[in-house]
């Protein structure tokens, strides 16, 4: 069974392969051993970002772990990964449209025992994402960062991050609405968002306001999802640029999910599910 619906890891998969450059192969015998396919290394990636298990727990005579870690190690060098993630962000705008004109942000710390380069911080033994979504919860940008950092001083560089996605998506909604909570009610946070022309919609510190407020809710069911991905929920990588990997990957099955779930009412195509409750 796929860790993964068929109706979703299937144009993934696809339109990843189609993103990777012609491999050559220029061994001067040609009797070299047979390059193991990139759409079994991609599954079994799949596979260890949403169990969380080691790679020598997906592994076999068919596919070695040093296989997994090298392709990983190529494709991250690569940068295929993000493209796919601002290709799929596109096709949602295109067909079922983004709201980027309400935007919501908040913290998330899960475990991370291991070392390293990665951003995670010894003392708490944990690292923290800064999540921005839109409106619906379409994760737009995931920022790792160690689990001391505080919230608000995340968010400039969260919003660096969104405002790079003009040249993929077009020009974004002028003073659009984003929604925090009390952990970013701090001067400097509102002076900031004054200078990027945003309206900040901040719970004060102290009050009790619900989480349905402004639509918040809904970056906590983003850092859900997110945490549903067993290679998130328990960060053991050591290096950044491998947990942006996989990050990117979680974003990508989510917003393609998203995707199918709302085109399933607007839409018909022939691998059509027959439900519109993918999990």
């Amino acid at each position: 069974m796929p860790a993964v619906p068929s109706s979703i890891l299937g144009p993934v998969r696809d339109q990843f392969l189609a993103l990777l450059p012609v491999r050559e192969d220029r061994h001067p015998l040609g009797c070299h051993n047979p390059r193991i396919a990139d759409a079994v290394v991609f599954d079994r990636l799949v596979q260890v970002l949403v169990f969380g298990c080691g790679y020598e727990r997906v592994a076999d005579e068919h596919c070695s772990a040093t296989t997994l870690r090298r392709r990983r190690d190529e494709w991250i060098a690569l940068g295929v990964m993000e493209h796919l993630r601002l290709l799929v962000l596109t096709a949602y705008d295109r067909m079922i449209g983004l709201e980027l004109d309400r935007l919501v942000a908040d913290g998330c710390i899960v475990k991370a025992p291991s070392g390293g380069e990665s951003p995670v911080d010894r003392a708490k033994q944990g690292m923290k994402r800064s999540q921005l979504t839109e409106a619906q919860g379409i994760p737009l940008v995931t920022e790792p960062a160690p689990a001391n950092v505080r919230d608000h001083t995340l968010l400039p560089s969260t919003l660096e991050r969104y405002a790079s996605l003009e040249k993929d998506l077009g020009p974004l909604p002028k003073r659009p609405r984003l929604s925090l909570d009390a952990g970013y009610d701090y001067r400097v946070v509102h002076d900031g968002l004054a200078d990027r022309d945003i309206d900040a919609r901040i719970v004060p510190r102290g009050a009790k306001v619900l989480i349905q407020t402004d639509g918040r809710w809904v970056i906590e069911r983003t850092n859900s999802w997110m945490n549903n991905f067993g290679r998130l929920r328990r960060s053991t990588e050591r290096r950044r640029a491998i947990i942006d990997f996989f990050l990117a990957m979680a974003s990508v099955i989510i917003t393609v999910r998203c995707l199918i779930r709302r085109a399933w009412t607007h839409y018909r195509w022939d691998t059509r599910p027959r439900t519109p409750r993918i999990r």
